[in-house]
């Protein structure tokens, strides 16, 4: 694997780190973070896990510090990795569970009355996060969490929440705590954080954490709004921190080293969009774009730059996709050939099946990998020679994905070469 990923399992060791004299994060039980806030009579919760059994080890962590009862639980947006372990902070009680009120039940999907793609979302998921592959052999982590990490009971624990928090926020004084829930919006339109000014404490959400952010996710998203996000980092500045506690990782300790962080995760995602924007206005298209703009290396050297869990070629497309749509500009794309008639055509200007079966076994030798990928497929797509192909394509993807830094495609490829070794 990837150099960079051997040390993962060492980072998101599981950990109680405390933030403040009342403030705790419960860090490397699970994908996600989640926070205690203790107060005169109650403790706060803030995110819930991505499972029942992770916030079933966490709480058993948490009540070795307080036994005061949870009486309130704050959602920083409605992804099932922070909303999945309700059930269990809620101890049989009645907790509030404070939420946006652009929160959504159904998470990765824009809020509709009609069917959505669930199957599709659902095999792609299991693709990006490497769900049933091994660990440490095929997993070592997920990006922004760890890869060894209960998976039981995922998604089995989410409540409504009780009171919906406008998109004016929110102050709160609970159980003699005063907070503020501010809409933040990011990683997903719902997202609040919550900022505990005492103790200059931020509770951020998936609105930063180490590594490259995921503007666009390979299990599918709907666009994520580049510039708002970019804007609400500039709103995390403005409260001035002292203590920074991300969705996932580590929390960041210290006003200039978390000043310095967003500033640089801002700056990241403003280049993105200004270079690919210049290049549209230019006339590049997708391909040309996603081949071609990089972070500058004064940011991409930056460890919570580093594409762990987002990929800056992924940012490229889905800004391309998200403001002017699939099309490229090229007029040959308003109508390109169909994958079956494209590979025909290619295979007979290449002389025939023989020859790219040839070339693309060459390739794989080579360590041209993703050539390899793209002539297995004009051959399968013509059925030439299947179970032969099949396995050239299984040997291809796990020989990619040993030099991925990127965890969600290192999974992708390993996991859809399962797929195609058991018939998926």
């Amino acid at each position: 694997m990837h150099p960079e990923l051997k040390a993962h399992p060492e980072y998101f060791q599981k950990e109680i780190v405390q933030l403040a004299d009342n403030v705790y994060q419960a860090f490397g039980f699970a994908a996600s973070n989640v926070y205690m806030i203790i107060g005169d009579d109650g403790l706060i919760i803030v995110d819930t896990s991505e499972t029942t059994v992770a916030a079933e080890n966490i709480l058993v962590e948490f009540r070795k510090i307080s036994d005061l009862p949870i009486k309130t639980i704050i959602l920083t947006h409605s992804h099932r990795d922070h909303v999945s372990g309700a059930s269990v902070f809620a101890e049989g009680g009645s907790p509030e569970i404070l939420a946006s009120t652009r929160y959504s039940e159904d998470s990765l999907f824009v809020a509709s009355d009609h069917p959505q793609p669930v199957k599709a979302m659902q095999a792609r998921t299991k693709r990006q996060f490497g769900i049933g592959l091994s660990y440490p052999d095929e997993i070592i982590g997920i990006g922004v969490g760890p890869g060894a990490r209960p998976l039981k009971g995922m998604g089995a624990g989410s409540l409504t929440p009780t009171q919906r928090i406008g998109d004016e926020g929110a102050k709160l004084s609970v159980h003699g705590i005063d907070l503020e829930l501010v809409r933040a919006p990011g990683e997903t339109p719902d997202h609040i954080v919550v900022w505990y000014p005492e103790k200059k404490v931020l509770i951020s959400g998936d609105n930063f954490y180490r590594s490259f952010p995921a503007l666009y996710p390979p299990r599918g998203s709907a666009y994520r709004d580049f510039d708002a996000w970019a804007d609400t980092l500039d709103l995390l500045m403005s409260f001035g921190p002292d203590v920074l506690g991300p969705g996932h990782t580590k929390a960041v300790f210290g006003a200039d080293t978390i000043k310095g962080a967003l500033t640089d995760y801002r700056d990241a995602i403003r280049h993105i969009v200004d270079e690919t924007r210049n290049g549209m206005d230019a006339g590049f298209t997708i391909d040309e774009l996603a081949a071609s703009v990089k972070l500058p290396d004064h940011l991409a050297e930056k460890p919570y730059l580093r594409e762990y869990y987002g990929r800056v070629d992924f940012a490229v497309r889905a800004y391309f996709v998200g403001t002017l749509g699939w099309f490229d500009g090229n007029p040959t794309s308003l109508s390109p050939l169909a994958p079956k008639d494209e590979a025909a055509k290619i295979i007979a200007l290449a002389g025939g099946a023989a020859n790219v079966l040839a070339a693309a076994q060459k390739a794989h030798q080579d360590g041209d990998f993703q050539w390899a990928l793209e002539l297995a497929d004009r051959l399968l797509n013509l059925g030439h020679e299947v179970a032969l192909v099949t396995q050239l394509k299984v040997d291809a993807l796990r020989a990619h994905a040993v030099a991925q830094i990127n965890c969600p495609t290192r999974h992708y490829y390993i996991q859809s070469a399962k797929e195609l070794e058991q018939g998926a």
